[in-house]
């Protein structure tokens, strides 16, 4: 079977950096071309309601923003051996409802057997719509890491407009 990713973005963008992991899926998707059988999700804070998007990928990577002992703005790319409980360690307003979908997913035998978290630490998660400047690096940052992990795997994506 050919490699079927989801590269799911979830956080809340009213919070700031919280919204990092969304902010990167939207940079993917305005920068480049993806091949069919990749698929990108602004998950925003839908929980168990992206159990579909999960059937039959052989991979999932993750980019949301994470509680870390890394300064602000650090970015964490892990590959997650136990994900339910990777993410009921964490504590972010929408974490709690991944580790739901992750624990759900996995109940049901729908879970991807390879999942990487791209992980970005937030330095603000006050109300506003602005990331604070060491999230945005971040967000940069792990919009090439997941270009280069999928150049890894022999997948060719196009940047728009070359």
């Amino acid at each position: 079977m050919a490699d079927k990713i989801l590269v799911l973005g979830v956080g809340n963008v009213l919070l700031s950096d919280e919204g990092a992991g969304v902010r990167a899926v939207e940079q993917l998707q305005r920068r480049y071309i993806f091949p069919p059988q990749v698929e990108l999700i602004d998950g925003g804070t839908m929980g168990l309601d992206l159990l579909g998007y999960l059937d039959d990928k052989s991979h999932l990577f993750i980019v949301d923003a994470i509680v870390s002992s890394q300064p602000p703005g650090s970015v964490v790319i892990e590959k997650l051996l136990d994900p339910p409980a990777y993410f009921r360690q964490k504590i972010s307003p929408h974490q709690i409802g991944l580790s739901e979908l992750l624990a759900v997913a996995s109940m049901q035998d729908c879970l991807p057997p390879s999942i990487t978290l791209f992980g970005i630490v937030p330095l603000d998660l006050s109300t506003g719509l602005e990331m604070s400047p060491a999230v945005n690096v971040a967000v940069e940052q792990v919009v090439l890491a997941v270009v280069k992990e999928l150049d890894l795997m022999g997948i060719e994506v196009d940047v728009v407009g070359r």
